[in-house]
C-alpha cells in the first residue's frame, strides 16, 4: 500500500502544473458547485414554497374565517357551521384547488375534515402542526406521513400547508387549518427555479474553472519554456565547458609540441649554419693561410687566382646566410589585405624557383587577424616549398575563399604525393601545431594524382 501511494505521488509529481490543476481543481470546483448549489437550490425551494403557501393559506384564511366561530368558546363545530364549510370547500375554485381539508384544536383533535370520518379524533401533533400553533405558516410538499396515506394515494403533486386561525381582537392563535393544494403549477415553477439555480451555478463554476486554467495555463507554459531554455542553457554551457577542456589540452599539448618544434627549428638552423656557411668561411680562412700569400716565390697571379676563390667562397656563404635570414624573417604583413599576403608569398615562391604558380581567390575575403595572417603566409610559404620538393613544381596552385563563415586556403600540386606520417617534416608539423593553436584546421590530402593542403580559419571576430 506504501509503495502505491509513493508511486501515485511519483507519477502525480512528473505531470505538468496545468495538469495537476485541471485535476485538482476541478475536482475541488466541482465539490464547491455541488456545495453552493444544494444551498442555493434548497433556499431557493424554501423561499418559493413559503411564499406560496402564504399566498395560498391568505385566500384560504379570507375565504374560511368568517365560517368559523368564536374557538375559544367553542369546543366543536355546530353542524351549521360544518354544513357551510362543506359548501365552500367542495364547490367553486377552492374546491378544485383543495382535495384536503382539516381544522385542528390545540390539543391535536380535528374539529373539522372533509372525511368525516376524522371529525373528533385526537393525534399527536406533528412538527408542522406544532410549528403552526406557535404563528408560522408552515408548507410542506409532496411529503405525507402515515396518517395521510390518502392525500399520497390521489398521485398528484400536493402542497400541504398548516395555516395559524387568529382570535381577530387578540391575535392569538386558536386554531389550525391543514389543508393539500393541487401543486402542478406550483412544482413547474419549482423545477424551472431550480435548473436556472443550477444552470447559473455551473456556469459561474464552468467560467471561473476556464478563467482560472487559462491563468495556470499561460504559467505553466511560461515556466515550461523557461525550464527548457534553462535545460538548454545548462547543456550548452555543458558542452561549451568540455570545449573549453578540449581547447585546453589542445593548447597544452600545442605548446608542448611547439616547444619541441623550436627546438628542432634551432637544431637544424645551427646544421644549416655550421653545414653551409661555417664550413665556407672555414675553408675561406684556410685559403687565407695559403703559402701564395705567406711566400715569396709565388706570382701576383697566383695571388689574384686565390683572392677570386676567396672571395666566391665568401659571396657562397653571404648568399646561404641571407637565405637563411630570408626564410626566418617576416615581410610586413601584419598590416597587409589577406589577398596582398597571398600575393606575396607567391610572388616570391615564383621569384625564388622560377616556377609559375596559380592564384585564384574566390570572392571577397573577410580581413582575419595578426596571428591567422602569419599562419596563411607561412602555410602558403611551406606548401609550395613542398610542392617545388616533392612535387617538382608542376601544378602549383594557391587557392583562397570563405566557407560557411571561415577563410580557407589550398595549396595543391601534380606531384606523384607522398605519405604524410614519413614525409611531413618539421615545416608542417610545425604549421599544424600553429594552425591548431589559433582554433584553425589543418587537412593533408595525397595521393598519386598530387597533393592538397587545406587550412580553415574563423575569422567572425575580425570580419
Amino acid at each position: 500500500m506504501i509503495r502505491f501511494f509513493q508511486d501515485l505521488a511519483r507519477r502525480w509529481s512528473e505531470l505538468s502544473l496545468a495538469l495537476q490543476f485541471v485535476i485538482a481543481g476541478g475536482f475541488g470546483l466541482l465539490a464547491v458547485m455541488l456545495v453552493v448549489g444544494a444551498w442555493v437550490t434548497t433556499q431557493i425551494r424554501e423561499g418559493v414554497m413559503r411564499n406560496s403557501a402564504a399566498t395560498t393559506a391568505l385566500y384560504v384564511d379570507s375565504v374560511i374565517a368568517p365560517l368559523l366561530p368564536d374557538l375559544r368558546k367553542s369546543q366543536e363545530l355546530s353542524d351549521s357551521v360544518k354544513q357551510a364549510l362543506d359548501e365552500t370547500l367542495g364547490q367553486g375554485a377552492l374546491g378544485k384547488r383543495i382535495v384536503s381539508f382539516r381544522l385542528w384544536r390545540r390539543d391535536g383533535t380535528v374539529l373539522y375534515a372533509k372525511e368525516a370520518a376524522l371529525i373528533g379524533r385526537r393525534f399527536d401533533p406533528s412538527i408542522g402542526l406544532r410549528s403552526a400553533f406557535q404563528g408560522n405558516v408552515v408548507a410542506q410538499f409532496d411529503t405525507f406521513d402515515e396518517n395521510e396515506s390518502q392525500e399520497q394515494a390521489i398521485g398528484v403533486p400536493l402542497l400541504e400547508i398548516y395555516n395559524p386561525v387568529r382570535e381577530p381582537w387578540s391575535g392569538e392563535v386558536v386554531a389550525v387549518t391543514e389543508f393539500y393544494e393541487i401543486a402542478d403549477d406550483f412544482k413547474a415553477t419549482l423545477a424551472s427555479a431550480l435548473l436556472s439555480s443550477w444552470l447559473i451555478v455551473a456556469s459561474a463554476t464552468l467560467a471561473a474553472f476556464l478563467l482560472l486554467s487559462g491563468i495556470v495555463l499561460r504559467g505553466s507554459r511560461t515556466i515550461d519554456d523557461q525550464r527548457g531554455a534553462l535545460r538548454r542553457q545548462v547543456s550548452e554551457l555543458q558542452g561549451l565547458v568540455a570545449q573549453n577542456s578540449a581547447l585546453r589540452l589542445r593548447v597544452q599539448r600545442a605548446s608542448r609540441r611547439a616547444t619541441a618544434l623550436n627546438e628542432s627549428y634551432l637544431r637544424r638552423i645551427g646544421a644549416d649554419l655550421h653545414d653551409g656557411p661555417a664550413q665556407l668561411v672555414a675553408l675561406a680562412a684556410l685559403r687565407m693561410d695559403s703559402p701564395v700569400f705567406s711566400g715569396d716565390g709565388h706570382s701576383s697571379e697566383s695571388r689574384t687566382t686565390e683572392v677570386a676563390m676567396i672571395r666566391k667562397t665568401l659571396e657562397d656563404a653571404m648568399r646561404e646566410i641571407r637565405g637563411i635570414c630570408t626564410g626566418l624573417v617576416l615581410p610586413q604583413i601584419e598590416t597587409a589585405a589577406a589577398t596582398d599576403i597571398l600575393r606575396l608569398a607567391v610572388n616570391e615562391h615564383e621569384a625564388r624557383t622560377g616556377t609559375s604558380v596559380t592564384l585564384t581567390l574566390a570572392g571577397q575575403l573577410r580581413e582575419p587577424g595578426a596571428s591567422e595572417k602569419i599562419s596563411i603566409y607561412r602555410f602558403v610559404q611551406e606548401g609550395l616549398n613542398n610542392a617545388y620538393r616533392h612535387g617538382r613544381g608542376k601544378d602549383q596552385a594557391v587557392t583562397a575563399g570563405m566557407k560557411g563563415g571561415r577563410l580557407f586556403v589550398e595549396v595543391s600540386d601534380g606531384g606523384p604525393g607522398f605519405d604524410p606520417a614519413r614525409v611531413e617534416g618539421l615545416g608542417l608539423a610545425g604549421l599544424r601545431e600553429r594552425v591548431e593553436s589559433i582554433g584553425g584546421q589543418f587537412e593533408t590530402v595525397t595521393g598519386p594524382q598530387g597533393t592538397r593542403l587545406v587550412i580553415r580559419l574563423s575569422v567572425e571576430e575580425q570580419a
